[in-house]
């Protein structure tokens, strides 16, 4: 029977593996070159601290798997990810919406969890300032398009409906719903959008239910390592 830390720390790792593999599909594809950069740096810093995790969830476990077994030989039922970070990216605006709600969040979680002297505080401690601007930079373009023209504030204003059922799962558990919320209001209201009502919340990713997203995700992603187990290089 594995522990609730490990539990913990495994749902936090594959969240940031996750978030890291789509922000990496942007590469090459950003509306600009400036941005291209960006969403690309915010994917490394997502997949260590995803490697962070893993590693030590590896640890906790005892079983003798390491992070790269834990990122390419588990099964999509295996993973414990929220389903908010696993869908498709959309458009950039889709992107954005989602990068608004995770990052704000885990600037929240992390913060929370830096205040103590456990390993995972050691972890997360460093992943603050990076989430801060995760979210900062999720920020600026969600104003930059709500607040511009007829067809971005369309887009982000559908991005954000579209996202914004799965954000409840983030806040299973926790009381930080209302914190979060106190920093994404504000946000949405300098761009000109509507909150979403509260209503469908999709749930099941801590528990392995995952949306068909994941699977061709992890298709991709495993691939290389599945089609030659046990090669180095």
């Amino acid at each position: 029977m594995t522990s609730p830390l490990f539990e913990e720390v495994l749902a936090l790792g594959d969240d940031a593996l996750v978030a890291a593999q789509r922000m990496a599909e942007w590469c090459a594809r950003a509306p600009e070159l400036e941005e291209d950069v960006a969403l690309a740096n915010i994917a490394l810093d997502l997949l260590g601290q995803a490697r962070a995790l893993l590693s030590y969830a590896g640890e906790l476990e005892g079983l003798g798997r390491d992070e790269d077994e834990l990122a390419y030989l588990r099964d999509e039922h295996e993973f414990r990810n929220v389903q908010l970070v696993e869908l498709d990216n959309g458009d950039f605006a889709v992107t954005m919406a989602k990068l608004l709600c995770f990052g704000t969040h885990q600037h929240l979680l992390q913060t929370d969890l830096a205040a103590g002297g456990s390993r995972l505080a050691q972890i997360a401690a460093k992943a603050v300032k990076e989430t801060a601007y995760h979210a900062g930079h999720a920020a600026r373009w969600t104003v930059l398009l709500g607040d511009g023209t007829a067809e971005s504030h369309r887009r982000m204003q559908e991005a954000i409906d579209h996202v914004w059922p799965y954000t409840h799962e983030l806040f299973e558990g926790s009381d930080r719903r209302g914190r979060w919320l106190a920093r994404v209001e504000p946000v949405l209201e300098e761009a000109g959008l509507n909150r979403p009502e509260d209503g469908w919340a999709p749930t099941g990713g801590r528990h392995g239910v995952h949306t068909e997203a994941l699977g061709r995700m992890l298709a991709e992603m495993q691939s290389l390592r599945r089609a030659h187990p046990g090669a180095t290089w």
